[in-house]
């Protein structure tokens, strides 16, 4: 659908002068885009500060706003549309499936619900990650599996001490792991935490990365320890294999159990199936968690588990009404075809070093702003030394969405199927971009609604 931008008279003022210049500007205040903003603002709950486009339509990784401008997408709705907006088969197994049967509660069995978990299973096992996963739980979101497998962790400590006292959950600073109860208070992050304290009892906090202080925090008081291994909202931050294989060490001494969250960084985006496929095999986990990509876009998440986890959750233990209904799960089925793929996969590194010539072309430009490049595969953060959400702003009026991680980091998701071709036209735009905040020293205004993870380093 394509708006006319309304008409504004030349000579008016410098901002509109600088308008005219840019190929996306932000929608002007008496646009349609600004019109009908003001029109359903007071209806919704104001969890969000967005920037003003309304997007209305995607293909492969473009997407166009109400306005018909045009975006490059380098976020993929944050990690979650790998295989791009509007994938056609995509498309046609929802149609399919809406017509044939969407919903039936996990009262009875359906086709799809079984298929997908076996396909899940199995391709897991043949990635030679997760070699001892055994079962899945299906449910319809990325905190969902967490709460779940906070559960089951729960759970298992009790079977494993009778006692009760083994209910220590620890997770790491700057992680993120949801915005539920059970997820949040995983989440040592004052500004998620502080307005809806206290939080659930007995969660622990430790440093990412920090090998010395894992004895100190995991005790025979733990049942579970949730890390994601690379921090996606944190900062694309990658655990080191001795951190991971310490915790994994650990967690076997003292009868806890090790969940691994993939919810951003699995699924392919680090050009292995599971981000923790380039661990050693004996740093491999007891239950993985994973949604985002999992639907591109359809809500559905999943959590996997080993058998021995499986054996501690009986009939009764968890539930959920929506989750594994007949559509998510077969749109699941076939992504998991799709992202187990080792051509999609090898692509992605082919992808990645794409990226990083342009990023390390970009730090020999701007050597005062750009301080490192972090990640794997199509999950990179390009650290800078000062405020990046004017950079946000400029590159989106040029027609290219990028994100932010933790402080002071650009966060780059696209979605797996990007060409070269359109990471190398993204990449022009992000170097405009720069160029105008940082060396021409325009006032570009931050987009709003970045940077919530809090400093790190405690």
């Amino acid at each position: 659908m394509a708006v006319p931008v309304s008409g504004r008279l030349n000579g008016q003022d410098n901002s509109i002068l600088n308008e005219a210049s840019l190929p996306n500007p932000d929608p002007a205040l008496d646009s349609p885009t600004i019109a009908m903003v003001k029109d359903f603002s007071p209806y919704m709950v104001a969890t969000y500060v967005r920037p003003s486009p309304i997007m209305v339509s995607g293909e492969g990784c473009y997407i166009w706003d109400i306005e018909n401008r045009r975006y490059l997408d380098f976020t993929a709705g944050i990690a979650v549309n790998a295989l791009g907006h509007c994938d056609p088969e995509l498309s046609k197994l929802i149609s399919q499936q809406a017509r044939t049967l969407m919903h039936t509660s996990n009262l009875y069995h359906n086709p799809w619900t079984g298929s997908a978990s076996k396909l899940l299973v199995e391709k897991t096992q043949q990635s030679g990650a997760f070699e001892a996963v055994s079962k899945i739980f299906f449910c319809n979101s990325g905190s969902e599996a967490n709460e779940a497998a906070i559960k089951f962790a729960r759970k298992a400590g009790k079977i494993r001490d009778p006692s009760g006292q083994k209910t220590g959950i620890v997770s790491c600073y700057n992680s993120f792991h949801g915005r539920t109860m059970g997820s949040l208070s995983a989440t040592p992050n004052e500004k998620y935490q502080k307005p809806f304290a206290p939080m659930l009892p007995d969660f622990h906090y430790m440093n990412y990365n920090d090998v010395s202080r894992i004895d100190e925090f995991v005790t025979d008081k733990t049942c579970g320890v949730i890390v994601e291994p690379i921090q996606g909202e944190g900062g694309v931050n990658v655990a080191t294999p001795e951190f991971m294989q310490a915790l994994r060490d650990r967690c076997t001494e003292v009868g806890a159990v090790l969940i691994y969250d993939e919810i951003q960084c699995g699924l392919a985006r680090t050009g292995q199936f599971w981000a923790h496929g380039w661990l050693p095999k004996t740093a491999q986990p007891d239950i993985l968690t994973t949604a985002k990509a999992l639907g591109n876009g359809f809500p559905i998440g999943a959590t996997l588990v080993s058998e021995e986890v499986a054996r501690c959750v009986v009939t009764g233990d968890h539930g959920t009404t929506f989750g594994g209904n007949p559509l998510a799960c077969r749109l699941a089925h076939y992504i998991v075809s799709r992202l187990s793929d080792p051509e999609l996969q090898r692509g992605v590194l082919e992808k990645e070093k794409v990226f990083r010539a342009g990023f390390e072309r970009l730090q020999r430009k701007f050597p005062q702003v750009i301080t490192e490049v972090r990640g794997r595969g199509l999950i990179l953060g390009v650290q800078l030394s000062q405020d990046p959400t004017p950079v946000i702003t400029a590159a989106r009026e040029r027609g290219l969405l990028i994100i932010t991680g933790g402080v002071n980091t650009l966060r780059f998701v696209p979605p797996l199927i990007i060409s070269e071709e359109e990471i190398r036209e993204g990449l022009g735009i992000l170097e405009e971009a720069m160029h105008v905040v940082f060396s021409h020293g325009e006032q570009v205004e931050g987009t709003k609604g970045q940077q919530e993870m809090a400093q790190p380093g405690r």
